[in-house]
């Protein structure tokens, strides 16, 4: 009995592993990179035919089998839901509202930020050089203005007397988890220039406990 969550933490696969970190949960980390087809074995296909990271176990009690959960987002609001106390103070949301907040930032940052902030460090600093391609670069932080500036927007209006801000209620929740794991990758490339609430935001939510032990983690791996 137990959970298990396939990935690395340079990938997707932070989404989870963050949140379940936040949560205090007794875990299973099994490193599975997305390079040299380690996806695409039959073993790991069995558990997402996709053949993407992360994927999540969760072997319950409740539950006639283990349950699966593909997709990065997904696997970090099923442990916020199904392993969180709701009770105002871990990042499990406590009421619809907080819920609702959790599930529309979290959706939308893969429909308006991901795509854009991937091929922003792609082509700036993660592909090889002879491979890069910077007017697309350029080209994804242009188009990223317009929802990076609805997030500046919103944490503005959260703001009160200095102290920090989140998306869902006024604690960090996992609706911080997934949105900041998105904008961390425009970071390397001061993506965040000129955006004032959403770069305090950003440095706040790296300097959690949990994230730094995943950055050991990854020293780790």
């Amino acid at each position: 009995m137990g959970i298990r969550i396939y990935g690395i933490f340079a990938s997707r696969a932070v989404r989870p592993l963050w949140a379940a970190q936040e949560l205090g949960l007794a875990f299973e980390h099994v490193p599975t990179p997305y390079a040299n087809k380690a996806t695409r074995t039959s073993d790991f296909m069995s558990l997402n035919p996709n053949g993407h990271i992360p994927v999540l176990i969760d072997e319950r009690e409740d539950a006639s089998r283990p349950i699966v959960v593909w997709e990065s987002m997904a696997c970090a609001l099923y442990l916020a839901r199904h392993h969180g106390p709701p009770d105002g103070k871990s990042i499990t949301p406590a009421s619809a509202e907080e819920d609702a907040q959790a599930l529309r930032w979290s959706f939308w940052s893969v429909t308006e930020l991901e795509a854009d902030a991937l091929t922003v460090l792609m082509h700036r600093f993660v592909m090889p050089e002879e491979r890069r391609k910077p007017e697309l670069a350029d080209a994804a932080l242009a188009r990223l203005q317009a929802p990076l500036g609805v997030l500046d927007q919103a944490l503005g209006r959260n703001a009160r007397g200095g102290e920090p801000v989140y998306l869902a209620g006024d604690r960090f929740t996992v609706a911080d988890v997934c949105v900041a794991s998105v904008v961390n990758w425009l970071r390397p490339s001061q993506g965040l220039e000129g955006f004032e609430h959403a770069n305090a935001w950003l440095h706040t939510c790296l300097k959690r406990p949990a994230y730094k032990a995943l950055k050991n983690l990854e020293a780790r791996q």
